[in-house]
Parts: structure tokens; C-alpha cells; sequence
């Protein structure tokens, strides 16, 4: 047996309670140093304590009653003059012995002896050691946060940062969280990310789906970025990186032929029909105006200018978040007149004085169901029996007749709010030029009106005389 006369006991071992020494004299032991050795540091102790080593000085090991045995290195903190120790590690017989404990201590002692003060770089460490160890949830959240805050925008409206982040926390919460959220994001790798792909298109969360995997990984290469910049450093650097390429996604190709037209047209004036005469009626506009279900059910009195048959679309409605000037045909303005009648809106909703939902028309074309998978109440497009398409489809239509009327295609890209990149001639035209440069509307408008006053003569013809709309005292 060895006999150790430089241990400090911590703690009450033994004698007064109050006191924390370890006699009765009340006397706390001598403070010394040993030669430690990795004995000494198997030892089995009564009470908590350290042990200073004499070859090394400021390396003592401290040893718990559990047989803990933590190594640490007391220095002289030159910021405030204070005493600090150095967490080293734990003992371990195989792999931390106290060799490489006196190992480390002689390299920061080194480094103290250079002038470093390395209180100032345990302290940073501690905070990098703080921020890579948050998980993939609390990144989520923070960066959910920092997208909802709202910025000042070029408009002068104050908005979200990112406008469409309900749809990328959607992504983040249905398949990152689920699968990688308790994970440090820091551990997170690009076989991860590809796995989580991988299980997306397969099916094993729903529904098979490229698009929604394209999605998972744009959300995720964005927050991964965002995590990795400066002044968050939670990751080193994105693992969303060199993934291998999904297979290609076939846009949508349904069109509505004439006679599908026709049939749409008189079966959305049908009193049978189990949806509301405001969104039936709103189908009916976005067929004839080509605007998004987002830019038209919102429409309210003031975006319209009666004088120029136009309606102002803001900014915040529009998906590349610039004004839309959208001229009315007459069939256009029937339409609205009827839908509108009183009210400030003109597609109002069953609950108060708020438009329709986004998804109001989707709804009703599809019908909607139970939990359990039961008819709740039949689409549309069943009760008519057409084949099922969506009120994006209807945009296509429109700018696929038109196309087939021999339109200008650049009065087409036009109406349906795309940047023409051609002059007449065919000639590419720089993107700033428009973008930055070119602020003309009334050319735009002009073109526009050319090709839906077509539009709605052709629709005029494909639905018949007399069966355009109703009048505008119908209910709605």
C-alpha cells in the first residue's frame, strides 16, 4: 500500500458537518503533492479528492467515490489574475493514463510561456462547443424564426423574410424532424440527407414523391447554409452537398379540350351543385383571366380600376412579388360583377368578411373526404365526369388556346405574369432589363388585353350563346 500525504479531502468526509474537514481538531488536511501515478488514480476513496503531482506541477486529479477520476490543469488566468482549472479528461487505463495528462499540461504550459492567453481560447471553444451542440429541432426552430421575421420590403410593405416560410417549415417539420431532429446538426452527413431522399421517393412518408424530396432537400441545403454562416457556425459546412441527382420530374401536361370546357362551364351553374356559387364562380375566372388561385380569390374593390378595366394584383399576392396589372375582358368583368355584387370582396368566404381559401377551388374541383377515407362531399370534377385536373391546369388551358389562336407568345408569357425574355423579333433580351431598367406597364397591358379579349371571344364560342354566366342578382 502507498501512503498519500498531500491529498486535499473536498467535502464532508468525515467529523463536523459544518465545518467539511476531515478531523475533529476542525483542521482542514495539508495541501501538498505526490508523484502521481495511475494507481493512484484506481484508488477506491471514502470521500471526493485531489491529488496534486509533483512532477508536473498544476496537474491534480480529482476521484470521486465512484471511482471518477478527472484530470485538470490549475493555471493563473491573466485577464483576471484568478485561478482556474483546465478540464484534461477522464483516466482511462487504456487511453488516458496520467502520461497524457502531464503530456497536455506541458503543451499548454508551452503556450502560456508564448504569451497566449488560452482562459480567453477555453472560453471560446466552450461557446463553439455550445452552439455545435444543437440539434436538428433547434436549428429548425431558430431558423423558423429568423424566415417569419418581418424585413422592409422593396414595396415599402414590411413582410416576412421569407414569404413562402410556412412552406418550407412545412418541409422541415414533415420529413427532417422526424428523421434527424434529435441528432446534433453538427453530425448530420450528406449520406444522411440522401438516405432521407431516398426514403421520400420510396414512399416512407406517404405518398411517393419527387417533388416533395426536391423540396426536403432545398429546405434543408437553405437552413444547412444559414447554420453554417458566420456568427452561428453550428456546422462546419452544409452536408446537402454533392448528392446524387434525382430522377427528372415530368411537368403536368392536362389541358381541358372543348368539350370539357363546355361541360365545366354549364355544370358550374348547376343549382345541384354541393359547393358554394362564389367558388364555382371563381373557377370560371381563373379560366378566363389565367390568374393564380393566390392573385384572384383575394381580389378586393379597391385593386379594381373600373375606368381602365384593369385589377391591381399587390405584390405581396404575386409569386415573383411584383405588382400584376391585369387588364378584365368583358366575359372577365360579368363574371367579377356577379361574384362581387355588394360586398368588398369579390370571391367572400362563409366566415366573415374574409376572402375564400387558397385551396377553396382545388377543394371543390377534387371534393374532399373523412380521416377514415370517406366521401365527405364529391369534386367537381366527378359530378361532371371529367377527368381530374386543378385550377393550375386552367391556366394551361387558356395559354394553350391562346397559343393555338396564333397570340403573340410574348403577350401569353404576359398574362400569366412570366417575364418575357424575347423581343418581337425573337432576339433575347438581357434580364436586367426588364427587371431593373424597363418600367414601362401600359405596352405590357395593351398586349395583354390583345390576347383575353381573344380568349374570351373563343370561350364565347366554345360554351355557346346565352350560357356565359347568370345574372347578377343569382345568390350566392
Amino acid at each position: 500500500m502507498f501512503e498519500i500525504t498531500t491529498v486535499e479531502p473536498i467535502g464532508n468526509t468525515s467529523g463536523n458537518p459544518a465545518s467539511g474537514t476531515s478531523d475533529t481538531t476542525g483542521k482542514r488536511a495539508r495541501k501538498g503533492s505526490v508523484i502521481l501515478t495511475d494507481r493512484m488514480c484506481e484508488k477506491r476513496v471514502t470521500g471526493r479528492t485531489k491529488i496534486y503531482d509533483r512532477k508536473c506541477p498544476g496537474l491534480f486529479v480529482s476521484i470521486t467515490t465512484k471511482g471518477v477520476a478527472t484530470f485538470y490543469f490549475k493555471f493563473t488566468d491573466k485577464s483576471t489574475g484568478k485561478q482556474r482549472p483546465k478540464w484534461l479528461g477522464v483516466y482511462n487505463p487504456e487511453t488516458f493514463r496520467v502520461e497524457h495528462a502531464r503530456t497536455e499540461v506541458y503543451a499548454l504550459k508551452t503556450r502560456l510561456g508564448n504569451g497566449e492567453i488560452i482562459a480567453e481560447s477555453f472560453r471560446q471553444q466552450k461557446a463553439q462547443a455550445a452552439k455545435r451542440g444543437k440539434t436538428v429541432d433547434q436549428v429548425i426552430a431558430e431558423r423558423v424564426e429568423w424566415m417569419k421575421t418581418e424585413v422592409l420590403k422593396r414595396d415599402g410593405e414590411m413582410r416576412p423574410r421569407i414569404e413562402t416560410w410556412s412552406n418550407v417549415e412545412s418541409h422541415l417539420r414533415r420529413f427532417v424532424s422526424p428523421r434527424l431532429g434529435k441528432k446534433l446538426a453538427s453530425e448530420v452527413t450528406k449520406n444522411d440527407i440522401a438516405t432521407l431522399s431516398n426514403d421520400i421517393v420510396a414512399g416512407q412518408f406517404g405518398k411517393p414523391s419527387i417533388s416533395n424530396a426536391r423540396h426536403m432537400r432545398r429546405a434543408a441545403s437553405a437552413m444547412f447554409a444559414w447554420a453554417a454562416e458566420a456568427g452561428r457556425d453550428y456546422v462546419n459546412a452544409s452536408p446537402c452537398v454533392n448528392l446524387p441527382p434525382l430522377d427528372e420530374e415530368h411537368p403536368r401536361e392536362r389541358t381541358l379540350s372543348e368539350a370539357e370546357i363546355r361541360t365545366l362551364w354549364h355544370g358550374l351553374d348547376r343549382e345541384d351543385m354541393p359547393w358554394c356559387r362564389k367558388t364555382r364562380l371563381a373557377i370560371k375566372f381563373a379560366l378566363a383571366t389565367m390568374l393564380r388561385s393566390g392573385e384572384l380569390l383575394p381580389i378586393h374593390r379597391d385593386e379594381l380600376n373600373e375606368e381602365n378595366g384593369t385589377v391591381d394584383i399587390p405584390a405581396r399576392r404575386v409569386k415573383k412579388r411584383r405588382v400584376i396589372n391585369q387588364p378584365l375582358s368583358d366575359l372577365a368583368q360579368e363574371i367579377l360583377k356577379e361574384a362581387m355584387g355588394n360586398c368588398d370582396y369579390a370571391f367572400l368566404g362563409r366566415f366573415g368578411d374574409a376572402p375564400l381559401a387558397r385551396s377553396a377551388m382545388a377543394n371543390a374541383l377534387r371534393g374532399t373526404t373523412y380521416c377514415d377515407g370517406r366521401v365527405k362531399s364529391a369534386g367537381i370534377c366527378d359530378l361532371l365526369g371529367l377527368k381530374a385536373f386543378t385550377p393550375h391546369d386552367l391556366r394551361r388551358t387558356g395559354a394553350t388556346m391562346c397559343g393555338e389562336l396564333g397570340l403573340s407568345e410574348a403577350g401569353i408569357a404576359l398574362c400569366l405574369d412570366h417575364q418575357a425574355n424575347k423581343d418581337e423579333n425573337g432576339k433575347p433580351l438581357p434580364a436586367v432589363t426588364r427587371k431593373v431598367y424597363n418600367r414601362a406597364t401600359l405596352v405590357h397591358v395593351a398586349k395583354k388585353r390583345e390576347v383575353l379579349d381573344a380568349w374570351a371571344v373563343e370561350l364565347r364560342r366554345i360554351v355557346g350563346p346565352g350560357r356565359m354566366g347568370r345574372a347578377a342578382t343569382t345568390s350566392a
